[in-house]
């Protein structure tokens, strides 16, 4: 059984990993149109898509936690979505949006790549093939931000959909990006989830759940107290479990 088996990758549309489509600044009054390899939110390709929405007191707190910082820089880990970007925009943010899902996946491409060249005779390599040496290449080329760089972060669910190693590795690499006093909203399942969803905000209280082909599937389901361990430099956290088995989570550094 292959690497890609493994995770559950083989068969899915992938891009490129250097394409510009993983990762995009975003400035507000100063958006010059949504680039390569994003879809517009009004698309045809959208309008597939049946969102369900959602209340999230998680989302509210989140805002009320920025509320009066002005002109403030925020990372979202997601997809672009129009309408995210203009519900932070409107409020003076900076949004760079680097989708770590699809780079996660096209990088596990060219892991599989390697590892066939390799496996074959073509290929000499000396790599480290652990989990904890495919999380540090990742991050060799991901999430590249200066220090204290971020006044927040929209984690949504990715963690559970990564490997324990590289979730541990993303947590401190996105955590030397925030600033002193930043937020940090992550989603937790309390169980493997029936459907992958990706998320975009619709107002200050609702946040829209759009299913989709799942990129990776659910690698972990994390307890209360493994969440606690892996945001353990933050001063607080508040956690706000819904019936529909999603926990929603706040760290401030």
């Amino acid at each position: 059984m292959s690497f890609l088996h493994k995770l559950g990758l083989v068969g899915v549309r992938t891009f490129s990993r250097t394409a510009p489509a993983n990762r995009h600044p975003l400035h507000g009054n100063g958006v010059h149109g949504a680039g390569p390899g994003i879809t517009p939110v009004n698309s045809p390709r959208s309008a597939e898509r049946q969102e369900i929405t959602r209340t999230s007191r998680g989302l509210k707190e989140f805002l009320w936690n920025l509320d009066g910082l002005g002109r403030g820089a925020l990372l979202d880990l997601g997809p672009v979505w129009q309408t995210t970007l203009s519900f932070f925009i409107e409020r003076g943010f900076r949004v760079t949006a680097e989708d770590l899902f699809c780079a996660w996946k096209d990088f596990c491409r060219e892991e599989e790549k390697h590892l066939q060249m390799a496996s074959g005779g073509a290929l000499d390599t000396t790599e480290d093939r652990t989990p904890e040496g495919r999380a540090a290449r990742f991050l060799e080329g991901n999430l590249c931000y200066p220090a204290a760089s971020f006044d927040a972060v929209l984690m949504w669910d990715l963690l559970d959909y990564l490997e324990p190693s590289l979730a541990r590795r993303i947590v401190s690499v996105v955590s030397g990006a925030v600033r002193p006093g930043g937020v940090v909203f992550a989603m937790f399942h309390s169980r493997k989830p029936e459907c992958f969803h990706r998320y975009r905000v619709a107002d200050s209280m609702t946040l829209q759940m759009l299913p989709a082909a799942e990129i990776v599937p659910v690698q972990h389901v994390y307890q209360n107290r493994e969440i606690q361990d892996l945001f353990g430099q933050y001063r607080s956290m508040k956690s706000l479990v819904s019936r529909d088995q999603l926990r929603e989570v706040l760290f401030i550094k």
